[in-house]
């Protein structure tokens, strides 16, 4: 049995959220060559503040250093199947109808991020009625 994989779902992980959709809307709506369409993680940077710590209510005390690591981001969704986030009904230049996609973190995250990457003008209308947009990046 073959499987279209333009059909399965992709997170795109963006500074303050993801959002999710099929893999063949996202190549329509930022390009087949886009970075984050089928790329790698992203390289993130933690730091652990300086503390104490108890093992035992009322024992002694530890302290711990602070200190810092980098991990490998991969995309994936901070939500699981029962709170996919927001759905958002999407349009775009050319994209034949309004589809639909999850969003999880808060809208302006993702009217930033398509500002910011999306060379075709698109529009997005929140479960509630209101209709964002348009958005395109500058050439």
């Amino acid at each position: 049995m073959a499987t279209d994989l333009d059909a399965r779902e992709l997170v795109i992980n963006y500074e303050g959220g993801s959002l999710t959709m099929t893999v063949g809307n996202a190549k329509n709506l930022f390009g087949e060559n886009a970075t984050f369409i089928g790329g790698g993680g992203t390289e993130k940077t933690v730091a652990v503040k300086s503390h104490t710590r108890t093992r035992v209510i009322g024992g002694t005390t530890t302290s711990v250093a602070g200190y810092s690591y980098t991990f490998e981001q991969w995309p994936a969704s901070g939500h699981g199947t029962s709170a996919g986030g927001e759905a958002v009904a999407m349009s775009w230049d050319g994209s034949e109808g309004e589809w639909i996609s999850r969003v999880a973190g808060p809208l302006w995250s993702l009217a930033s991020f398509l500002e910011e990457n999306s060379p075709k003008n698109v529009f997005f209308t929140a479960m509630g009625g209101k209709t964002y947009g348009p958005f395109k990046k500058a050439s």
